[in-house]
């Protein structure tokens, strides 16, 4: 079975997911600048420029950074990411993703997990999605899509923080395609 490619162009009917790119970053910091985006979230400042740069950087050095774009307008209107690709394992991360306010509740996330997930069930078994434990909203949303939450894990980012997240799987033999 071939590696992953973890920046495809993705496309849907309402988004577009392609590669984050560094001049991205005035489209993206627009989207993520808004407080409330980041309320439930572990990293509650990353609404702060300085706290977004550190973001948006490690999503670039990661490679596995995808700019969400709206078809209808050709907006940025947010972002994902594939990481912590395990071949031996055959699992993949999907994650960091955010939406713009402006594209909540909508189709938007819904599409964007089953482009990202048709994509990632073509070389791996299960796809994990790590969340903090007050994050109800985004605990919610990856349970809407089949997600199951399958306890924890703790794991030590570049910068020596540990983060200890719950863990949610969806295993490709229960992927229906999120139709």
């Amino acid at each position: 079975m071939a590696a992953i490619n973890l920046q495809p162009f993705l496309r849907g009917e309402a988004i577009e997911l392609r590669p984050l790119h560094v001049n991205d970053w005035d489209a993206l910091y627009a989207v993520a600048c808004d407080p409330l985006i980041w309320e439930q979230h572990p990293a509650r400042d990353r609404y702060k420029e300085e706290v977004f740069r550190q973001f948006f950087d490690d999503g670039l050095e990661c490679g596995g950074a995808l700019a969400a774009v709206d078809r209808a307008t050709g907006r940025i209107i947010g972002s994902s990411r594939y990481f912590g690709y395990d071949a031996e394992q055959k699992e993949v991360e999907i994650g960091w993703t955010f939406l713009a306010r402006s594209h909540w509740g909508g189709p938007y996330n819904r599409e964007m997990k089953r482009l990202m997930l048709d994509h990632a069930f073509q070389f791996v078994d299960r796809v994990v999605f790590l969340i903090g434990e007050n994050n109800m909203r985004s605990r919610r949303a990856i349970e809407k899509i089949g997600a199951t939450l399958r306890g924890t894990r703790t794991k030590t980012d570049k910068y020596g923080n540990v983060i200890e997240s719950l863990m949610y799987v969806i295993a490709k033999k229960d992927h229906d395609g999120l139709a």
